[in-house]
């Protein structure tokens, strides 16, 4: 250990990006052996490890480092699966340049460890070794129903998995993984990924009921009056629109409303509506990752142009640094310091352009953040054929939540206590439909904490 002295930090390997906008394979390639062996080796097993606390899962990332380059294959694999539902899977789509990396000590002049790439490789090179998580042999005799196949409700489907508590997870799409599976490009994460995980989950024992919404096909009481428990992990789908005159023209778009469009056509999944954006002009409206993912999408859907419009600048967008970086290597142009007015419409009620004005920041509001604020006659006009909303998403408000006394705060969040159970009995919840739109990997802590709250009960009720 200790080499960072000799050795520079690595990233993985990306695709030529000539080559990967034409397809949505994953553009990152995998660490080889003694690659990832040496990154690992650049750690210095801080005392009071800075990236374990920076990690929502506070994952046993220096202990796993070790073994990685000590070449402990077996051991890595074991404490990357211990605390992570699917290591693989959170080593590519985390923006651990804000957690895990963008905490590690040796941010200062040397370049963090590459903790996401090892991270993918511990799990891609066991899978390949032949090396499985553990589940339980011996079940306990309690089962628990999860609403929701996304994030939170495969994490909690694996912890309890792990604890011999059976569990049946109903979701309305007819793939498990929900936003991982729908929302997340291919090329930041191959859907064969998820599917792995998702067999896995069959074998210990899962029974997925999908195409199957609860509250239509089968009644939430249903749920309640069968099982010993119930986790709700539903998300936040309900896409942010900006309230401005048009924003309702053909030609507008949601940015999940549009991921999932494609997604399911690379499927071949029916839908109602193809949203085309070939040799168009597009406008994502937004800064997070989900706006990159629409960006770069939109550039493998070979839209003649794609430029994304943001009202702060590089610096202040709040999705990973990564991201923008691929996308702007990939082509997509971006307008930084401007907020819509209004979407432009012609004789048809199709989108032409979107009128903009600049801004600049001003004084910090309550969270110390600087606000936003428009320049008077600083108006200018976007052209556009596409315009697509990427600015943000809101719990669903179910209408058996209120039917069956589930509280939701003023947000439309599901109110929980300290265990994640909700203010009826029995009932859980965690990940977006709680707090609202967040990391995929706060969706995970979520789920792994409520089912080790339910599995506490569980197994002291038996």
């Amino acid at each position: 250990m200790l080499r960072f002295f000799d050795l520079e930090r690595i990233d993985a390997v990306k695709r030529d990006v000539v080559v990967r906008i034409k397809d949505f394979d994953e553009i990152y390639e995998i660490f080889r052996s003694d690659k990832a062996s040496e990154q690992a080796d650049r750690c210095i097993q801080c005392g009071d490890p800075y990236c374990h606390n920076g990690c929502p899962l506070h994952n046993f990332i220096p202990h796993w480092l070790k073994r990685t380059a000590e070449e402990d294959l077996e051991l890595a694999f074991r404490l990357s699966n211990e605390s992570s539902p699917f290591p693989e899977v959170m080593g590519r789509i985390c923006p651990h340049d804000r957690l895990c990396e963008g905490s590690c000590t040796l941010n200062d002049g040397y370049g963090a460890i590459t903790i996401g790439s090892i991270e993918t490789f511990i799990s891609e090179e066991g899978f390949k070794k032949g090396l499985r998580p553990r589940f339980a042999e011996k079940k306990i005799g309690k089962k628990v129903a999860i609403v929701g196949a996304g994030p939170a409700g495969l994490s909690v489907a694996t912890f309890l998995l792990r604890e011999g508590i059976d569990v049946e997870i109903f979701d309305r799409q007819s793939r498990p993984g929900g936003l991982l599976t729908y929302g997340i490009p291919g090329f930041k994460l191959n859907k064969n990924v998820i599917q792995r995980r998702v067999v896995q989950l069959e074998e210990a024992g899962a029974v997925f009921h999908l195409d199957t919404e609860i509250g239509k096909e089968i009644p939430f009481e249903k749920l309640v009056e069968n099982y010993d428990a119930v986790f709700l992990g539903t998300g936040a789908t309900k896409g942010r629109r900006p309230g401005i005159n048009g924003e309702d023209a053909k030609g507008c778009y949601l940015a999940m409303e549009y991921l999932v469009n494609v997604q399911k056509r690379l499927f071949d999944e029916p839908v109602d509506d193809v949203i085309d954006v070939k040799g168009k002009r597009v406008v994502v409206i937004g800064g997070g990752d989900t706006a990159m993912d629409c960006v770069r999408t939109a550039l493998r859907e070979k839209a003649a142009e794609v430029k994304c419009l943001y009202r702060r600048d590089a610096h202040n967008m709040p999705g990973s640094r990564k991201e923008y970086i691929n996308a702007k290597e990939e082509g997509v142009e971006f307008e930084f310091y401007t907020s819509p007015k209004e979407v432009l419409r012609n004789e048809h009620g199709e989108v032409i352009g979107v009128e903009m004005v600049k801004t600049r920041l001003g004084e910090p509001d309550a969270s110390g953040r600087q606000r936003v604020e428009e320049i008077p006659g600083s108006e200018f006009t976007v052209p556009a054929d596409v315009v697509i909303f990427a600015l943000g998403f809101d719990p669903v408000a179910y209408p058996f939540l209120a039917e069956n006394g589930i509280e939701t705060d003023k947000w439309g969040g599901i109110v929980v206590d300290e265990n994640y159970e909700t203010t009826k009995a029995g009932v859980y919840a965690g990940g977006d439909c709680h707090r609202g739109a967040d990391l995929v990997v706060t969706a995970v802590r979520d789920g792994r904490e409520a089912a080790r709250a339910m599995a506490k009960k569980l197994i002291a009720g038996k």
